[in-house]
């Protein structure tokens, strides 16, 4: 039960990362490293925070491109009758979906 709930977060944290507020988290945290250590925010410190940037810059593209992967399949699954038992999956953590891709292409 309970690594189902840490998974559970740790999916939950990187949706949120998706979002544009992870952006201005960043910005927040950047003003206030320049307005309480400001001698700190050498090249490193610059380093530091546009590595976050891109990693978040990342995290958006590729939530954006499952999210459209997810509306297209929907679609298909919407016009063909047959596939309606697999849409529950969607409420699945990533490790039973893997399992479950596994099993079916085991059967295949």
């Amino acid at each position: 039960m309970a690594n189902h709930s840490i998974t559970s977060l740790v999916t939950s944290i990187g949706t949120l990362t998706s979002r544009p507020a992870a952006f201005l988290v960043l910005l927040a945290y950047a003003a206030l490293w320049l307005a309480f250590e400001p001698h700190s925010l050498n090249w490193h410190g610059a380093a530091t925070l546009f590595t976050w940037a891109m990693t978040l810059f990342i995290q958006r593209a590729e939530h954006r491109d499952t999210q459209a992967i997810h509306a297209k399949l929907d679609e298909m699954l919407r016009s063909n009758s047959s596939a309606s038992n697999i849409t529950s999956i969607d409420d699945k953590e990533p490790e039973e979906i893997e399992k479950h891709r596994s099993l079916k292409q085991q059967g295949d």
